[in-house]
């Protein structure tokens, strides 16, 4: 039997486990935000790219085990960095193209289009822990520890990359200049350890491999830089852009993440596209004459609170809005103006919910949606009582909720709802409330009687379609003992999924 091979300097291994393993996080986390624009961003899709990484993960891991025990390691280590590098380079062009075709898909696209942004990287870059480990296990009798420290080192990799991600590169570029900025370490990184390891060993140099493995990785690169970018603009949370409506000069339509997510018309704040905004609209309207002290959670394109600031001049409105990017966005494109009358809170509504005083405002309004859900934090009894205590006793709370048949998270959202309100009734269309198609429903609740009879009147003045009012007893039959969410259960994702 041959001599085993030579194992690397203690640094050198440390570093390539721990890069590796990096890498694999920083691929995990941004491809949540490269599949988000084309199948939205619900617990589905980041179930579907944690399972795909953690198999790309574990088959990696077994593959790189088997070629340790039957190659030398060091002959292997610099073509997996560059392996890993080309198939991050070309993440970009997989989800950008194949994204189009699998757009707002069912869970095989979703899993399909997961396993494009980070199975192949992931898979490549996971056989690198084990080719270092063989390496190091010179000593018998050291291999528990070996084999601990390199772990060890991994999961650190994985953590710091995770944080930094999460922290500082989502913050401070956009996805594609992350993943091909990864693409190029994992280049140069593989590239000098080639050279490192031939200037001190005899590993035979291979000029035509080394020549193919980087022309496939400047076409990945080149293509993923030149492929079509969904997003105007790439926010911490979202992809986002803003389309002009043909129809209308002043019209715009505020896109997240694929999903068509507000209506403004920067002529005549007053003019709403969106039905449930028209619903909104037509709730606060029957308020009292005047002025009124407003909350919104939510802000998206800001077209209610546009509306409250041209319906009632002199109201007083706080938004609470959890991206700080998208804020930005609506100043640039959307005519959005802040000043005393129109505050903006950057952070989470929950937190800023529970900072405002008992009894301090006449309208609250809910309007926070990851893609098509409702955050489930701000879902459940314990958000609604205290919204209920922010709202004055005469004050309205109007929610905006996307349900589709069978109408489970719905149900579910109104009884959660009258758990903190005494009087509670629901807008929508009838064909909606049969059960027949999804919609957006629009939850009004208040701690008086509700004005019911002039929201219709009302609705009916503003409502370009017919919609339906339900409460009392036929609102009663409509939950039919639906579960009230709570913080310890709030399944949003598998009730609005059916």
């Amino acid at each position: 039997m041959g001599n085993p091979p030579r194992a690397l300097p203690s640094g050198l291994a440390t570093a390539l486990v721990f890069g590796s393993s990096g890498a694999v996080l920083v691929l995990e986390i941004v491809a949540l935000r490269l599949v988000g624009p084309y199948v939205g961003v619900t617990l589905q899709v980041s179930s579907s790219v944690i399972g795909v990484s953690l198999a790309a993960i574990a088959y990696g891991t077994w593959l790189g085990g088997r070629l340790a025990d039957r190659y030398d390691p060091r002959s292997l280590l610099a073509p997996a960095l560059l392996l890993g590098a080309v198939g991050t380079a070309v993440t970009l062009p997989l989800v950008r193209y194949g994204g189009e075709l699998l757009r707002g898909g069912a869970a095989p696209a979703v899993l399909l289009l997961a396993a494009l942004a980070v199975f192949l990287p992931a898979f490549i870059l996971s056989a690198v822990s084990p080719l270092v480990v063989k390496l190091q296990l010179s000593d018998l009798d050291r291999t528990g520890s070996v084999v601990g420290r390199l772990s060890s080192i991994g999961t650190l990799g994985a953590i710091t990359a995770t944080l930094a991600t999460g922290f500082i590169f989502v913050a401070a570029m956009p996805s594609s200049w992350i993943v091909l900025t990864l693409a190029l370490l994992l280049a140069a990184a593989g590239g000098v350890l080639w050279w490192w390891l031939r200037s001190t060993s005899a590993l035979p140099g291979k000029p035509r491999t080394r020549a193919v493995l980087v022309t496939v990785g400047l076409v990945g690169a080149g293509l993923g830089a030149s492929s079509p970018s969904p997003c105007d603009v790439e926010t911490a949370y979202h992809c986002a852009r803003v389309e002009s409506d043909p129809s209308t000069p002043g019209g715009r339509t505020l896109i997240l993440n694929s999903a068509r997510h507000s209506y403004v018309d920067l002529n005549d704040p007053r003019n709403l596209e969106f039905a449930y905004i028209q619903w909104i609209a037509a709730a606060a309207d029957v308020l009292p004459a005047g002025p009124v002290d407003a909350l919104h959670i939510g802000g998206g394109g800001f077209t209610m609170p546009a509306y409250l600031r041209s319906t009632r001049p002199g109201s007083a409105q706080l938004v609470a809005e959890l991206d700080g990017g998208l804020v930005d966005l609506d100043k640039q494109k959307l005519g959005l103006e802040t000043g005393p009358d129109l505050r903006v809170r950057v952070g989470d509504a929950r937190v800023a919910v529970a900072e405002q005083a008992t009894e301090a405002y006449d309208l609250v309004v809910g309007d926070a949606f990851g893609y098509l859900v409702v955050p489930w934090h701000l879902a459940t009894r314990e958000m609604a009582a205290d919204i209920a205590r922010v709202t004055r006793p005469a004050g309205l709370y109007v929610q905006n909720v996307i349900d589709y048949p069978p109408d489970r998270f719905i149900r579910a959202e109104i009884a959660t709802v009258a758990a903190a309100f005494p009087h509670v009734a629901v807008i929508a269309p009838q064909e909606a409330l049969d059960g027949e198609v999804g919609s957006n429903f629009v939850i009004m609740a208040s701690k008086s009687p509700l004005p019911s009879a002039a929201v219709r009147t009302r609705l009916a003045a503003v409502a370009k379609e017919p919609v339906t009012l339900l409460e009392g007893a036929e609102l009663d039959a409509f939950v039919d003992g639906a579960r009230v969410l709570t913080d310890d259960y709030a399944p949003v994702d598998q009730l609005l999924a059916g």
